[in-house]
């Protein structure tokens, strides 16, 4: 998706702190809230009049967090398949949250990466999940300490972006899979309630990751709104 839109804007496509070529530090503290912080500070170089987010899954919870903490705030903000978001209207948003997804997020051995590219897609083999596997998993098990350090802040408050989501909101796209086994489809219900005028786009047979599975799709349904919310 990113190469599609690199023809018409000006993309920063940051590494989030522990993530990439990025330092991981184990002393530090990953939760959502921190890593927004880290990237407003690191954003502060450049002129934000006329940024638009966008995050997926972690990077969508932490694009949630700081859409609301720039100054001024970004144009639009687009969460695709985001972390962070509650499955259920009872969850309560303020309370740690127990997972049991470590086991996908975190692979200890080959299988393991082989279930967790097969499992942020459909859930289903699919070529490319057996190519990132292939190209992404030394790096991966090479980072399981770090890994688990991180997913554990994560879930210390894992619910943070829900906090912040509501009528303050700057202009809200949301792209979903409907085939995601990592952050389910019922989780767009929540959106209904707490950002009634979020655009929602929900694509058939997709799963977790819908700017690598339809790459098109996803591309052109976010260049459409940024444009509608531009200059």
């Amino acid at each position: 998706m990113a190469a599609t839109a690199a023809r018409h804007w000006h993309l920063l496509v940051p590494d989030l702190p522990g993530f990439g070529e990025s330092d991981y530090r184990p002393h530090a503290c990953y939760r959502y809230e921190t890593q927004a912080r880290r990237l407003e500070q690191w954003l502060a170089g450049f002129n934000t009049d006329d940024i638009h987010l966008a995050g997926s899954s972690m990077g969508g919870a932490i694009a949630a967090v700081l859409a609301h903490s720039l100054d001024p705030k970004p144009r639009s903000v687009t969460l695709l398949n985001s972390a962070g978001i509650p499955e259920h209207k009872d969850v309560d948003i303020h309370a740690p949250l127990r997972s049991d997804r470590d086991g996908i997020l975190i692979p200890k051995d080959w299988k393991g990466v082989y279930r967790m590219f097969n499992s942020v897609g459909t859930g289903k083999p699919t070529v490319s999940g057996l190519a990132m596997a292939g190209l992404l998993g030394p790096d991966l098990l090479g980072r399981t300490d770090a890994l688990r350090h991180i997913f554990s802040d994560m879930v210390a408050d894992a619910l943070a972006p829900a906090r912040y989501l509501g009528p303050d909101t700057p202009p809200l796209q949301v792209q979903w899979g409907d085939r995601d086994v990592i952050t389910p489809t019922r989780c767009i219900d929540w959106f209904g309630s707490a950002t009634p005028d979020a655009e929602i786009h929900v694509f058939r047979g997709v799963g977790h990751l819908p700017m690598l599975e339809t790459p098109a799709r996803s591309a052109a349904t976010l260049e459409r709104f940024v444009h509608r919310h531009g200059r």
